[in-house]
Formats: C-alpha cells, structure tokens, sequence
C-alpha cells in the first residue's frame, strides 16, 4: 500500500492535482450533450451503458508511432475528424440476480471538464450509488477510477464489494511504480495509490479464468497495463466489456498492430488487441469499449485479414 494519501498528511489534493497538469495538458474539454443509455440482454443479465463524459485527444498524442500519412486516410474514409481523437467513456452496469455491478467509474470532478459525468448519467438512468453492490475495476488509468472517491476523498459507492485484479493493484501499489512511469503519467500513480488507500482492506482481489459474479468470467488482456482485465458476460448473447483493451473502433480494428500511446506496453497491447478482436469476431460475442462511440456496444465483424465495429 502507498504511504501517502490525499485522506492524511501527504499529498494533498492541491500538490496532486498541480502535479496532474503535465498530464492533462494534451486532453480538450469537450460538452456533455446526452445521458443517453443503452441497455442489452444475455438472455441470463442486464447490462445498461451509460456515459462519463468525452476527451479530445490530439491525433499524434495517440496514435505517434503510426504512419500519420495511413492514419489521416483511414479516418477520412469512415468520417472521422483528422485533427484529433474524440473518446467517449462509457461505463457498464450489469444486472444480475440480486447483484447490480458497475465496471469502473469514470474520472471524477478532477480530471478534465469534459467527463466525470457518470453521477449525472446514473441519475438519469434511475440509479442511486446505494443501489450498487459490486464495483468491478478493469484497470487504474484515471479516467476509470479516479470516480471512486469525492471532493471529500470518501468513497462514492460506499457499500459496494470492490474487485480488481491482484497484478493491477500489485503494478500500482509498489514503491517502484512512478519510477516505471513517464514523467507526464507520474500523477496516474499519485491517484492510483490515493484512491487504493480508500480501498484498503475492502477490496478482492480476481485473476483469469475467475468467475467475478455468476456468469461474469475475467479475461486477462495485459499491455494497455499490466493487469488489465476484462469481463465476459455469458449468455444467450455474450457481451464482453472491454475496458481500454481496446481503445478505438475505428484505427484499433483496422490495424490492430499499430501501437497506441496509452499502452504502457504497446507491443503486449498490440498482441492482446489482435487476439481479442479475433476471439469477438469467432464467437460473435457483442463488445463494449470503454472509448468506443457512445452507447458503445457493437459487434467485431472482419474484413480481409483485418477487422470492423458495427455498432450494436
């Protein structure tokens, strides 16, 4: 566990969101117009997507490895904008016997003003924090679990059981993690370990092959971080919540192997995205991307030896 909390003397929410301003200097505030949720069936769970909000991203802060020249032409052909990013941030519930589960929980008020608009969409979608039993977390990037805690640094989902996978908390508990960090991702693991202090003692720790919740299988995708996971909800009609494996519904699935900024390791992230969007498209299992356009379901269908998002 961290030895310093934004809850005790250490790094205070001053220090740490000055030191956040490296990060967020590449991220756009973009409008939130729409709480819009989208529900769907297994035929055994419920799982309804609702939105955090949208960054804008700089084209070469994401993709700077990729030939620009490819890049700009792909995007043109599916009526994208060529100049930047724009991510949606959608978070999953799933409803399951007497369980109500959410996967992660966006940003919170600290990240950039154009998310943490979960509490508002929650809202819309008759939802209270109380209602939640399980919080499942797919990895510890800012935008999924800077959420957990308030202006106030308590927990949001009070009487929630939390589950993240033991390499993830491991990855970002250690007294090694700022060192293994760029400088402009130092304050991922400032918020990391300040909201895993909140966590302490409550949280379970789930691996691959694990059965989350009944019917909620853990996948194991590393390299966008070293223990990200992701959830297959199993049923007359799988869906899989995808988390940040992959990140984008358009480049991601026509090049797979293209590396992407946000992996911290790009060529795992590259190997995990290639064998996920392989699997989706074989065993016709709806997928729901945490950046994917909102509502963010879809189905991976190929084309040639690459692949396509049809939304659902």
């Amino acid at each position: 566990m961290p030895t310093k909390s934004s809850r005790g003397s250490g790094v205070d929410r001053r220090t740490f969101l000055a030191g956040s301003g490296a990060v967020l200097g590449g991220l756009v505030a973009a409008p939130f117009t729409t709480a819009f949720a989208q529900t769907l069936s297994t035929g055994s769970a419920e799982l309804t997507v609702v939105s955090d909000g949208m960054m804008t991203l700089p084209l070469g802060l994401v993709f700077p490895d990729a030939p620009q020249d490819e890049l700009v032409k792909l995007l043109a052909e599916y009526g994208q904008p060529t100049d930047a990013m724009r991510p949606d941030c959608n978070v999953t519930l799933v409803r399951t016997g007497d369980r109500l589960a959410i996967f992660d929980v966006g940003s919170g008020p600290n990240f950039v003003s154009g998310t943490g608009k979960l509490m508002e969409s929650l809202e819309a979608a008759g939802v209270a924090p109380g209602d939640v039993t399980d919080l499942i977390i797919t990895h510890a990037h800012p935008d999924h679990i800077w959420g957990l805690t308030d202006d106030f640094d308590e927990l949001v989902f009070a009487d929630a059981d939390y589950h993240i996978g033991q390499t993830e908390w491991d990855f970002w508990s250690s007294p090694d993690a700022m060192a293994q960090m760029p400088e402009d991702r130092q304050s991922f693991v400032v918020g990391a370990q300040n909201r895993f202090a909140a966590l302490d003692g409550r949280v379970s720790f789930i691996g691959g092959g694990d059965e989350v919740l009944p019917g909620i299988e853990v996948v194991d995708t590393p390299g966008h971080t070293p223990g990200h996971l992701s959830f297959m909800v199993h049923g007359a009609e799988p869906v899989l919540i995808v988390g940040d494996a992959i990140t984008n519904a358009t480049v991601a699935f026509a090049h797979p192997e293209w590396p992407t900024a946000s992996d911290q390791d790009p060529e795992l992230g590259a190997s995990t995205r290639a064998a996920l969007l392989d699997r989706l498209a074989s065993e016709r299992a709806r997928a729901i991307g945490f950046h994917f356009p909102h509502p963010g379901a879809g189905m991976v269908e190929r084309r040639g030896g690459a692949f396509v998002y049809a939304p659902a």
